[in-house]
């Protein structure tokens, strides 16, 4: 079997369950070593014994990439057990639902140190290991809610339209010293991100939603992440959208 990513040391943040999940053992199926940090250890845990029982090599490293101590260990811990980082997938994210208007703050700032944060924080981080090595590989898991908002995703989509945005300046800041930075949009697809909306009807709807039949698996996401990886290294996939076929107007 190929392995493209062979000998490639790999981080992949919220990686307990969905989408990091499947692509910590995507990543290791394509030959790479896999550090995963998330919040639930024993979900790490097992995905090590899984990673390990197939012939790959990972690491768990519990933590929470909303708060930046927690980020710069991750990447930190991945270099000095690893030997290095060449490939940041940063998936960690929630949802929440509401507008502005009587919006609970709190909760704003949450989705926004999640999701757009903790990216920044671990990109930062890993940075100067990437240019030191004088290669590197950086994927943000966005969402289709990073082009479009609603009354009731304000939050979430303007952290993903934020992300989008710090994503792509990353890109052309770090381009010219081989670090290719990209964006992965997934439309619906079957993971836990609904599950906690604090909201009850907003999280029915949601979980509805991904749930729904056709919807994306976590694991064709994961596919196309190692799709991402490993084509050439003059070619940069700067941003690619993975949606269902029965989604046509979305």
């Amino acid at each position: 079997m190929t392995k493209p990513l062979a000998g490639k040391v790999a981080l992949v943040t919220g990686a307990s369950s969905g989408i990091g999940a499947a692509t910590a053992v995507a990543l290791a199926a394509a030959g790479a070593a896999v550090a995963m940090s998330a919040r639930r250890a024993d979900r790490l845990a097992g995905l090590v014994a899984q990673i390990e029982a197939a012939g790959g090599k990972a690491l768990a490293l519990a933590g929470d990439m909303a708060k930046e101590a927690d980020a710069i260990k991750a990447v930190d811990d991945t270099v000095a057990q690893l030997g290095r980082i060449d490939i940041l997938i940063n998936s960690a994210g929630i949802m929440e639902s509401g507008g502005i208007e009587g919006a609970d703050l709190d909760l704003y700032r949450k989705v926004m140190d999640i999701n757009l944060m903790g990216t920044v924080y671990t990109c930062r981080a890993a940075i100067p290991h990437m240019i030191k090595q004088g290669v590197g590989d950086m994927v943000t898991i966005s969402s289709l809610a990073g082009r479009k908002g609603g009354p009731m995703t304000n939050a979430y989509s303007a952290s993903k339209h934020a992300v989008n945005s710090m994503t792509d300046a990353l890109r052309q800041e770090l381009g010219d010293r081989n670090i290719r930075v990209s964006i992965l949009m997934p439309g619906a697809t079957k993971t836990e991100v609904g599950d906690s909306i604090t909201d009850p009807n907003w999280r029915k709807a949601i979980q509805a939603h991904v749930s729904k039949e056709g919807a994306v698996m976590p694991e064709e996401i994961a596919e196309t992440l190692v799709f991402m990886l490993a084509m050439p290294r003059h070619v940069n996939i700067s941003e690619i959208t993975v949606r269902p076929t029965i989604d046509t107007t979305a």
